[in-house]
């Protein structure tokens, strides 16, 4: 009896634990607390049609995420902001992910905003409650227990650009080049890509990336450390053949430990120290004598 019923409570404090993590992951930024209206600004956001955001799931637990509006340069119609909306849902629901690519149709990343869109919801509660749904998304993006990728063909402007940075590693193929041009619109980043550009560049250099407003190409970004490589090929299909082989080198092995991997480092870059090592502590109970550790573990006797 004892041995059951503590199986049982082990399997109910585990989905707990489960359903405590995801609920962190889910948790919105903005609430109507904050004067965020989100219904409102869909509703806006609807009116600017155009482009799509396609998902496609492969075997191997990679998912192919593609902004495509090519005759914009894939820049964000007011449906692609909600459809983005819709994919991260559907990538949140997604139990058997890895790893997800996000490039741009066409052989260009971004270019930011649709500017009809822009125009037409200049005044400042709409803009405010866009940035704030597009921070939202982007958050529970970056949030994802799937190791993410950026694929930057062309360009990457704007809200492009700070898009990239929701990514845990961004490729770039030969002539590309990131660009936060913000401040020629009189603007700064409102996605949320300052944020993330300081915790990946440091301070010192977001400062300079920002305030100087200048093309990044994939030399000075691997210097940065905003690029993780330079790809060889600048050829839409061989460009992503080769950033789904350098995302397989951190994918392979099962689900679970793949994306519990991801789990404990988003505690650990979000969360203050005691929080992440309580989150660590959880997510580590989910993959303990599971499958895969019993494997290791009747694989290291033998080698004795």
């Amino acid at each position: 009896f004892f041995p059951e019923m503590a199986a049982s409570l082990w399997k109910s404090l585990l989905q707990t634990t489960k359903e405590r993590i995801l609920q962190q992951r889910r948790a919105s930024l903005y609430i109507d607390a904050h004067g965020y209206e989100e219904e409102l600004i869909k509703k806006k956001l609807q009116q600017f049609a155009g482009g799509s955001i396609n998902f496609s799931k492969e075997d191997s637990g990679i998912g192919i995420l593609t902004l495509n509006n090519p005759k914009l340069m894939n820049a964000f119609t007011g449906t692609m902001m909600l459809e983005l909306q819709e994919r991260v849902t559907e990538l949140e629901n997604w139990k058997d992910g890895k790893g997800l690519i996000i490039h741009g149709a066409g052989n260009t990343f971004c270019s930011g905003s649709d500017l009809n869109a822009v125009k037409a919801i200049s005044n400042s509660q709409d803009g405010m409650n866009m940035c704030m749904f597009m921070q939202n998304t982007l958050t529970r993006l970056m949030r994802l227990p799937l190791i993410s990728v950026a694929l930057v063909q062309g360009k990457a402007v704007g809200g492009g650009a700070e898009l990239t940075t929701a990514c845990d590693f961004r490729l770039m193929t030969p002539g590309s080049e990131i660009r936060f041009v913000h401040k020629h619109m009189g603007l700064v980043p409102g996605w949320g890509g300052a944020a993330r550009l300081v915790r990946i560049v440091g301070s010192g250099a977001a400062l300079r990336l920002l305030s100087g407003a200048a093309g990044v190409d994939p030399a000075r970004a691997l210097h940065l450390g905003l690029s993780e490589e330079m790809l060889s090929s600048s050829d839409e299909t061989a460009a992503l053949e080769e950033a789904r082989a350098w995302l397989s080198q951190y994918t392979e092995g099962p689900a679970n430990v793949i994306r519990a991997v991801k789990k404990v480092v988003t505690a650990g870059r979000e969360l203050p120290v005691e929080a992440a090592l309580r989150t660590e502590k959880d997510v580590f109970g989910t993959v303990w004598g599971g499958p895969a550790n019993l494997q290791a573990l009747v694989r290291r006797q033998r080698h004795k």
